[in-house]
């Protein structure tokens, strides 16, 4: 049985690894796609410590294939000779027909491709969830603090009268 999480650093079996939560509020993003992420085994054991950092990464086309740029895996310790290049460029997999669609938003409709966050599925694989994301201009996020705060004093008053 593998453990959510252990407290003091241990291993994360499966569950979430690294989450890019500033990518709501920049973009607006039309649809997700779950993508798996060729590692290589330092950066696994680096993931499953719970490392990793993707909030200055993003995925783009190179060679007719879709590559995570920018993404932080640091070192695992234990790797000492045959560690990896924390910031390397990572191959994602996925399906032909997704990367053509893809890469037709991208190219077409000026849409990017932002890393929403980094997991291990229940089978223990790293999986990356991909949107496909049009920027926000300030004017619209102006609108979703707006509709967020009025929720929230709506949710407020809801309670009170309760």
């Amino acid at each position: 049985m593998a453990a959510k999480k252990k407290k003091g650093g241990g291993m994360i079996a499966t569950g979430l690894v690294a989450q890019n939560r500033r990518a709501r509020y920049d973009y607006s993003i039309e649809d997700t796609i779950e993508a798996g992420l060729m590692l290589t085994g330092s950066e696994v054991k680096s993931l499953r410590l719970g490392r990793g950092s993707i909030t200055e990464a993003f995925a783009g086309e190179k060679g007719g294939e879709i590559w995570l740029m920018n993404a932080h895996f640091p070192e695992y310790e234990g790797a000492r000779n045959f560690g990896h290049e924390p910031r390397r460029p990572r191959k994602l997999l996925l399906h032909r027909r997704q990367i053509e669609r893809l890469i037709g938003a991208v190219r077409r409709e000026g849409m990017t491709l932002v890393p929403m966050r980094i997991y291990f599925n229940d089978r223990g694989r790293a999986k990356i969830e991909i949107g496909l994301a049009k920027g926000k201009r300030n004017v619209d996020k102006r609108q979703d603090i707006k509709n967020r705060e009025w929720q929230r004093d709506k949710q407020r008053a809801l309670r009170r009268y309760e």
